[in-house]
């Protein structure tokens, strides 16, 4: 008994500092704890519901523990043999009867809300339609009825409804807005998810990758913009206006043979990779290196842009290990200076 209380004591301060280390781990903006729409608000509800009961359960049976341990406890000097009982059918008819009635109080509203949440809006004529396809180590974002591509970011009106159909160009990944909505997978071989949220309040939210897809799993970010509805219209009507090229013939040159080989601006380029059509206002660059100055998420530095944007270019590799980009193509000191600038000056200006 004494060597185990010693491990105890020994146990005790090394589990206390992991668990203050782990709840370091945490990121405010990646919490599902701090609901921003009526799905997260849902499922936060149902995990509420969830935790208190296993309270009540772990607080109850500890609690007869203590009594047991301490009423029929061996006293000093008895050294008789407890009496002999066999088991009591009272107490077992109520510690079978309480847990199915605790099963009953979480199991009835966590079905509604798998059949609340599992709701089609994909021929909602009212929400707003986005394919969602994975790539290692991005995301890209189609509104097919409003001929837009995009990546990285994905604005929507905060009044209606996004309904998401998720697939994956490569491996499994998972969509996940933890503020917004729980994750669901993105499957190869043409298999289609769906889900919806809606995010009333306007804002910036983190989404990340929630499945082991490679060495840049943990890089695999993107925000969602929560705008006002006029905002929303301004955004589409600049998505889809015509982008001019660079007005250096030579940057103009380098980024038309080895940029929209792949990538695509406007009207222009190809649809494989990253469209980069309003990259200028983007929260970040490659989804991890961030635009934003300070705590302010409206103010961008157009230096940290173009940095960020140089840094990408210039070896993409250090950024994301493992992303598509790195290598595929020859840029000289002048031309990544030059097309860094122009794609930092190719913002959308809707909000």
């Amino acid at each position: 008994m004494m060597k185990r209380w010693q491990f105890v004591k020994r146990l005790a301060p090394l589990m206390a500092m992991l668990a203050l280390l782990l709840s370091a781990c945490g990121r405010e903006d990646l919490s599902a704890l701090n609901p921003q729409g009526p799905v997260a608000e849902e499922q936060f509800g149902l995990m509420k519901l969830a935790i208190t009961i296993m309270a009540f359960v772990v607080i109850v049976v500890f609690a007869i523990c203590v009594y047991v341990i301490i009423r029929f406890r061996r006293r000093k000097g008895d050294n008789s043999i407890p009496k002999q009982v066999e088991g009591s059918h009272k107490l077992e008819i109520i510690w079978t009867v309480i847990p199915v009635i605790l099963l009953i109080i979480l199991g009835v509203p966590t079905v509604q809300s798998v059949f609340n949440l599992s709701k089609d809006y994909s021929n909602d004529p009212e929400a707003v339609k986005v394919i969602v396809t994975s790539h290692q180590y991005w995301w890209e974002f189609e509104y097919p009825e409003l001929g837009i591509k995009t990546s990285q970011e994905l604005v929507i009106p905060n009044n209606r409804v996004v309904a998401i159909e998720a697939k994956s160009a490569d491996v499994i990944h998972s969509f996940w807005i933890p503020a917004l909505a729980g994750k669901i997978d993105t499957n190869p071989a043409g298999n289609v998810n769906r889900m919806y949220f809606s995010a009333p309040k306007e804002g910036v939210y983190l989404g990340k990758c929630a499945e082991l897809c490679g060495p840049s799993h943990g890089l695999m970010d993107f925000k969602v913009k929560s705008v006002d509805s006029a905002s929303f219209e301004r955004w589409t009507a600049a998505m889809q206006a015509p982008v001019a090229l660079p007005s250096d013939p030579a940057i103009a040159d380098a980024f038309e043979k080895k940029c929209l080989a792949c990538h695509a601006v406007g009207d222009m380029g190809g649809p494989a990779f990253p469209n980069l059509t309003g990259i200028g206002s983007r929260e970040s660059v490659a989804g991890i290196l961030v635009n934003v100055e300070a705590d302010d998420i409206k103010y961008k530095h157009e230096d940290t842009i173009y940095n960020n944007l140089y840094k990408w270019i210039k070896n993409p590799e250090a950024i994301k290990p493992g992303n598509e980009m790195s290598n595929q193509y020859d840029l000289t000191e002048e031309e990544i200076q030059g097309i860094a600038k122009y794609l930092s000056e190719l913002t959308l200006d809707f909000e």
